[in-house]
């Protein structure tokens, strides 16, 4: 069990830094993270010992992801052939659709303990933090005095074109944290995430990362109306005050979101612009290929449509799915969010009253689930491994984390006597026959001598 804990442990460090690992397997497709998972996957197949409950109830993402998987399969058989991409790199799309979210089910069924289990949540959060360090002295390198483009932070997640899917990564981690600082009553916890969130949100500054910056700000917002109104009231005010005190690098680039022509009406940016053109060419797509042209097609076919965007991203991941593998396609992604959005209810009734730790995990899980979903409104990070795969790690433990909270609840809650001797209810009602018929009641109500 120690040396599963230790690979379970080392892919939460190593996949999101998987860049900073140069390692060559020598086989097409298979890198240093695929390599990991395996190892991870064939030691916990063969672990024979195992702190799972013996009855727990069934994976709340299993069949959402099964159908997806499917789908996908589906998806990559109708794709037709592209000039954009090779037999292999069509392979390698469909592989890592798939591999990241299998990290849920390593996760989910890691057979570890409770206190196990907390600790590697811990993980994944101080990893996420670490990371938010590198970006910020990568930023801090730059310089903060004007923005520019090819000098966004990143942390580990490559060059400057990664720095969107960077912010998002930040923006995603930061309600865990948060939640812990807010509503954990141990206050050395409570302290470390405080500096854990200074970190998450310096680093999506330095991404300036617009959706990120509109990501984070309504996380922390709905995590504070959780507190109280007055709290978020209180939080929007400051936040308001303190706009004036930001980089002028992240003011600007603020302010580049809105324009104003030459005739002085107000316009939006040609990124924002340019979003919408391509959704619209999306829907000129699905319009014409109700099934959806096929996995990793979007690029293929969205100059049909939109001439100007050819090869172009969808840069909105439900509008990349619609169009490449139909209603269906999307119409699962929304029944997943759904199942990931009912683990943290879950984890809110296993956890007893008064179990602040519970209940904080439950409530950042939430919003974390909430922020990944809103980073695919406005880009399409679902099928970057880098970032995801610590999120898909987060729903496996969070998840586990849950039924082992419960297990432990049941486990302490006194056993019905109903349940223990099926004459037990008799007993109950009539205790003067367990004087008469002394084995009526069952071994644990025989008369004490």
């Amino acid at each position: 069990m120690t040396v599963l804990y230790l690979l379970l442990a080392l892919a939460i460090v190593l996949l999101p830094n998987a860049l900073h690992v140069s390692l060559d397997t020598g086989i097409p497709g298979l890198n240093f993270s695929n390599l990991l998972f395996l190892v991870l996957l064939v030691v916990l197949l063969f672990s024979t010992r195992s702190a799972s409950p013996r009855h727990q109830p069934p994976s709340k993402l299993g069949a959402p992801l099964l159908v997806f998987f499917a789908i996908l399969g589906l998806g990559y058989f109708t794709a037709g052939p592209s000039e954009m991409m090779t037999p292999l790199e069509d392979v390698t799309r469909l592989k890592n659709a798939i591999f990241y979210p299998l990290l849920y089910f390593v996760f989910r069924h890691c057979k570890q303990d409770l206190t196990r289990t907390r600790q590697l949540i811990t993980l994944v959060v101080i990893v996420a933090a670490v990371a938010a360090v590198e970006a910020i002295s990568q930023g801090l390198s730059y310089g903060i005095g004007e923005y520019v483009e090819t000098q966004r932070a990143t942390g580990p997640f490559g060059d400057a074109n990664m720095a969107n899917r960077a912010g998002v990564f930040y923006a995603m981690f930061l309600p865990m944290l948060a939640a812990i600082a807010v509503f954990d009553r141990r206050k050395a916890v409570r302290v470390a995430c405080v500096i854990g969130c200074l970190l998450l949100a310096g680093a999506i500054l330095l991404t300036y990362s617009r959706q990120s910056y509109l990501i984070a700000l309504l996380g922390l917002l709905i995590l504070l109306m959780h507190r109280s109104i007055a709290a978020a009231l209180l939080a929007s005010v400051l936040l308001v005050a303190t706009v004036s005190y930001l980089p002028a690098s992240v003011v600007q680039r603020v302010e580049e979101t809105r324009r104003v022509d030459a005739t002085g009406a107000a316009t939006v940016d040609n990124s924002t612009s340019s979003r919408l053109e391509i959704w619209d060419g999306a829907y000129k797509m699905w319009k014409e290929n109700p099934g959806g042209v096929g996995l990793g097609r979007f690029t293929t076919h969205i100059g049909d449509y939109a001439p100007e965007y050819h090869g172009r991203d969808a840069h909105n991941a439900y509008v990349l799915i619609w169009a490449e593998l139909g209603l269906i396609g999307v119409l699962v992604v929304f029944w997943l969010l759904w199942r990931m959005w009912s683990i943290s209810k879950f984890v809110r009734r296993a956890s007893p009253p008064g179990d602040s730790e519970g209940h904080a995990i439950a409530l950042g899980f939430k919003i974390t689930v909430f922020s990944m979903a809103l980073s695919n409104v406005y880009g399409s990070p679902f099928y970057e491994g880098l970032i995801m795969a610590s999120f898909w790690i987060l729903c496996g433990l969070v998840e586990r984390y849950g039924v082992l909270k419960a297990a432990a609840v049941t486990a302490q809650e006194p056993v019905p006597a109903s349940a223990m001797w099926p004459m037990a209810r008799v007993v109950d009602r009539f205790p003067l026959a367990a004087r008469t018929m002394p084995g009526l009641g069952g071994p644990s109500r025989l008369p004490q001598n």
